[in-house]
């Protein structure tokens, strides 16, 4: 059997969420299709970000292509050197496409909040989800909470989806003088500052946060500082006039994209994760917090309920005193921030990168 594998978004040089996702389902996909005749298809110039060894009879093929990727290139390759299978791992279908075809939809948020992405993009994604939804023989949902929108939203047949959650990615680990030194650099303290990790747009209700950070300041006099780290995104003008505007904007820095070993070091070593952004498809990075010990504050909707459940402090994204109370509890409180803590660690326990993969498997198995 002849399985071919959408990997154009699994080796690029900065992956976020969708890209990481790719990444390690294929990693880990290895152990499962190891006697599977399987084919990478990778964008032009990305084959040497592959850092772990492939099995013998997987190959990888760059397809090069300034615009129209998936649509275009893909869609030409595969009518050359038709698969018996086809896995999308970000959304996309191509046109052309194998019967047995099998997606990974992370997500509808453009639907829940038009408003935080620009026409264009709201279209674009619009076409493109419906049209796998359509074209795709299974549709594979990374929550309970994705399938429920795609029936919503989309009238999907319940029986064409199948939730397979994410796994929890590995800690990467780096010397405490690693640690030290990139938190003296940037002047912050151990546990002395709130985190957020991801893009710095208006989906992710950065604008909330920076409000709640004024409260913790003011009304709590909160000592800490607040990391915002990840790259802009659609939103960021309003954003940066809030900052701009904001009474303690000497305390809050921005990072910008960071490195793996730089979101962990940071991670590891701040006080709360905030994370209470207006929708997820899944919330990985509550998983990353909670995988070395930080609690978690994040929203009371969405998927964000179904990742964390009883596991973190959950507030109503569009309150900012919610917000900053929760954050509050966990500075204040050690009994509660430790209770919180201790089933973060149980939580992770139910997400494996592994499972993710093994189930995976069994679908691309399927006729």
């Amino acid at each position: 059997m002849r399985i071919a594998i959408d990997a154009s978004k699994a080796f690029l040089h900065e992956r976020t969420g969708i890209e990481e996702y790719s990444y390690q389902l294929i990693k880990h996909l290895r152990k499962y299709l190891l006697d599977e005749q399987v084919i990478l298809y990778l964008r032009k110039g990305t084959e040497e970000n592959i850092d772990f060894n492939l099995p013998p009879n997987w190959e990888v093929k760059e397809l090069a292509a300034r615009r129209f990727w998936t649509y275009w290139r893909l869609s030409w390759e595969i009518l050359f050197h038709w698969p018996d299978r086809l896995l999308i791992s970000s959304h996309i279908v191509p046109p052309i496409h194998p019967k047995n075809t099998t997606t990974v939809i992370h997500g509808i948020e453009y639907e829940i909040y038009p408003e935080a992405y620009s026409k264009k993009e709201y279209r674009t994604m619009r076409r493109g989800i419906r049209n796998s939804c359509k074209w795709a023989k299974r549709i594979i949902c990374v929550s309970n909470n994705t399938k429920k929108d795609l029936v919503d939203y989309y009238k999907v047949p319940e029986t064409k989806m199948r939730v397979i959650y994410e796994g929890v990615n590995p800690v990467c680990e780096s010397e405490e003088h690693y640690d030290t030194i990139l938190l003296q650099r940037n002047g912050l303290e151990r546990k002395k500052y709130l985190f957020f990790v991801g893009r710095l747009e208006e989906r992710k209700n950065i604008v909330n946060i920076l409000k709640a950070f004024e409260i913790l300041k003011t009304h709590f006099r909160m000592p800490h500082k607040l990391v915002l780290a990840g790259k802009t995104g659609f939103g960021w003008k309003y954003i940066e006039e809030e900052l701009e505007e904001h009474e303690y904007k000497d305390d809050i820095l921005l990072t910008g994209f960071v490195t793996d070993q730089e979101k962990w070091a940071f991670l590891r070593n701040a006080s709360v994760f905030v994370f209470p952004t207006l929708y997820e498809g899944f919330g990985l990075p509550i998983l990353e917090a909670q995988q070395v010990g930080v609690p978690v504050v994040t929203s009371d909707h969405s998927s964000l309920k179904e990742t964390a459940l009883e596991s973190a402090l959950m507030a109503d994204p569009h309150v900012p005193a919610e917000i900053a109370e929760k954050i509050h509890v966990l500075i204040s409180d050690q009994e509660k921030r430790n209770d919180v803590i201790n089933r973060g660690y149980e939580n992770i326990k139910r997400f494996s990168w592994d499972r993710c993969a093994k189930l995976m498997a069994k679908v691309l198995r399927m006729g």
